[in-house]
């Protein structure tokens, strides 16, 4: 979801869903864009939690576990899985009823020195493949590896399945700790208060 389509006056009812170590948290964030990221993941979690479990999102608790994801108790589901990402004005969730997600998205941004991030964020073996990549292809590659190495850290299993996103603007990884069984599908969900 693109959150800069949403102004502020839409998202003022939506922090009454917070816990209060959620509302703590929405009102730390220093820098207003990683606040807005905030917001509208969790709007975004608990709106794709609704469709999927059939129950109205404002019901929806989730508990904060510092560094890591929000943790929802939903017994009739115990296996319930979902992953939060976002990157510039981009938001997006992934949720499941039958296994864990790991889930990252980033812009591609062509005028970010990736080749120097590469060398710092992978190891050699990955460093010798993307430099073995067409050039006009290097920039999405970078970034395809970037994300599958982000949701395999989200999802923490060893051996997952991920699913990689044809975007316009985004490198798109979801990772599960289930083999799929059909193919997941990308939906633009806008926020509607209930």
């Amino acid at each position: 979801m693109d959150s800069s389509l949403v102004n502020d006056g839409e998202l003022a009812c939506y922090t009454s869903w917070f816990t209060p170590t959620e509302l703590q948290r929405y009102q730390g964030f220093v820098r207003r864009e990683r606040q807005w990221q905030f917001l509208v993941g969790r709007i975004l979690l608990r709106q794709s939690l609704s469709q999927l479990l059939g129950v109205p999102a404002s019901t929806l608790q989730l508990t904060e576990r510092p560094g890591n994801a929000p943790q929802l108790d939903f017994p009739a589901y115990p296996d319930l899985g979902f992953s939060l990402s976002h990157s510039g004005n981009w938001v997006a969730c992934a949720v499941s009823t039958s296994t864990r997600l790991g889930l990252d998205i980033e812009l591609l941004d062509p005028d970010r020195d990736f080749s120097a991030l590469a060398l710092h964020a992978f190891d050699a073996v990955d460093n010798a493949w993307l430099q073995q990549q067409d050039a006009a292809s290097r920039v999405r590659d970078f970034y395809q590896l970037w994300t599958s190495k982000e949701a395999h850290i989200k999802l923490n299993v060893t051996s997952a399945e991920c699913l990689h996103f044809q975007h316009p603007e985004l490198s798109i990884t979801l990772c599960s700790a289930r083999q799929f069984t059909s193919p997941p599908q990308l939906l633009h969900i806008g926020l509607s208060a209930e």
